[in-house]
């Protein structure tokens, strides 16, 4: 009897016991799967801020789609532009030169580069890397040119090729937003995206157009005095409102085109561009149909003002239609990533750390820099637009804008454009000519070490 009770005990504890493993295993099983599952939201101060919802979670991959999609555009999206560069002006047909099929020498890489274009070493294979680098590539070859151009390597520059060659060239916004790190050579290196490329010589290259009767007809001049126009802005500038205007000069006789902004740092900047024409997505719609001459919709009543933007309200860039619209979808994503962009550090030993925590100080309070360059983005949140009188230069550039002011420029990364001077107009050489400016015009009384620390600390934005 007493056997029979101990086995019967025996056997109840050892199904217990099975339960008990399952009941585990079970436990573990949905412990794991939580982890895996259920992603904790880590803020940016490491706090843990509970489970990651579904509707975070489609944010996050949102988010993420729109940077990739933003980015493609970005570097390689012409909009259609071919139809402007090379269907109409003939660009591409320069570029390739008499014995590739074009007219012309061609554009060897020595001139491109030359002229401020730049190649993105990612995009070179390997074999074509050792090459270069054991000085068994042609630089003075437009082919050569024709090659890089194949392998998508020319920054900002698209073209389609047949079995006749060059077949059309279109330019995206990485053309002028766009440099490399020179980390291969000299204009050979890894993107940098958002980086104005003060090098940049659009006038020059667009006036080897074969063709630019197009233009002329639109600014009611001959084809000559466009050239010279173009000729005449030199690297790193760009003449966005000449198509709107007709200015093609100041009237000290300058050229009125204005120095390539950078793209990066403009996340809670409201304006954008030097005159503040719209908000960044504005200006992407502009720059898209209107600079670029890609094929969409953009509509801006302003323009219609025949006083202002005689050429504009003629040409009627108030109302652009195209079909199809090449441009209008991308839009969204364009803006998520140019707003993505971060303004990059200042390197180590570019500017004196001492300097730049006393300059700090004054920035703030006695050079009355703050006052509108409100840290940490720069400018002002809310309308950073001022007057001529406020800003202390001439008007010229502000009225051929519509709210005929200037915008507060956003500072950080300040030291990766110093080439080509500071304001619009690069009127202004150095920052220190900057801080003399307003140290003169605001009153400030810096002395001259106060004036050097400032700009240490300027250089470290």
């Amino acid at each position: 009897m007493r056997d029979a009770s101990e086995g019967k005990r025996n056997s109840t504890e050892h199904g217990l016991l099975k339960t008990a493993l399952v009941l585990l295993t079970v436990a573990v099983t949905l412990v794991v799967w939580g982890v895996k599952s259920d992603a904790k939201w880590i803020d940016s101060e490491g706090q843990n801020r509970g489970k990651t919802t579904e509707s975070e979670r489609q944010t996050d991959v949102n988010a993420q789609r729109m940077l990739d999609d933003g980015k493609q555009t970005f570097r390689f999206d012409t909009f259609g532009d071919e139809a402007f560069w090379s269907d109409a002006l003939q660009l591409h047909r320069a570029i390739a030169g008499a014995q590739n099929g074009g007219v012309g020498p061609g554009v060897s890489p020595k001139t491109a580069l030359a002229v401020g274009l730049k190649v993105d070493a990612d995009a070179l294979p390997e074999s074509l890397i050792q090459q270069i680098r054991h000085g068994r590539v042609n630089l003075d070859d437009p082919a050569t040119t024709l090659a890089l151009l194949k392998l998508n390597a020319v920054v900002g520059v698209k073209g389609t090729f047949n079995g006749e060659g060059l077949q059309s060239i279109g330019i995206t916004c990485a053309l002028c937003h766009s440099t490399v790190d020179n980390s291969f050579a000299p204009g050979i290196g890894r993107r940098l995206d958002g980086w104005a490329n003060r090098d940049l010589n659009v006038g020059v290259i667009a006036s080897l157009s074969p063709n630019l009767k197009p233009v002329a007809d639109l600014l009611g001049v001959d084809e000559a005095t466009v050239r010279t126009v173009l000729q005449s802005w030199g690297p790193g500038k760009f003449d966005a409102e000449l198509f709107l205007d007709g200015k093609a000069f100041r009237p000290d006789g300058k050229s009125a085109a204005t120095l390539i902004p950078p793209a990066f740092g403009l996340a809670g900047v409201n304006l954008h561009t030097w005159t503040g024409w719209g908000s960044v997505t504005h200006w992407n719609a502009f720059v898209a149909n209107l600079e670029m001459h890609g094929q969409g919709t953009f509509y801006d009543p302003r323009l219609n003002d025949p006083v202002k933007f005689p050429i504009a309200a003629r040409a009627g860039f108030g109302n652009v239609r195209s079909n199809p619209d090449l441009i209008t979808a991308k839009l969204p994503a364009l803006q998520f990533y140019q707003l993505a962009i971060p303004a990059p550090n200042a390197p180590a030993g570019s500017f004196d750390p001492a300097a730049a925590a006393r300059g700090a100080a004054l920035f703030k309070d006695q050079a009355k820099c703050a006052t509108c360059h409100v840290p940490p983005i720069y400018t002002e949140p809310g309308w950073n637009m001022h007057t001529p009188e406020e800003v202390g230069v001439d008007d010229f550039q502000a009225k051929r804008s519509p709210d005929e002011r200037y915008r507060t420029s956003p500072l950080k990364g300040l030291w990766t454009h110093q080439k080509g001077g500071f304001y619009h107009d690069g009127r202004f050489a150095t920052l220190r000519d900057v801080v003399e400016h307003y140290n003169s015009f605001l009153g400030t009384n810096l002395s001259e070490q106060q004036k050097s620390d400032l700009v240490e600390y300027l250089k470290s934005l």
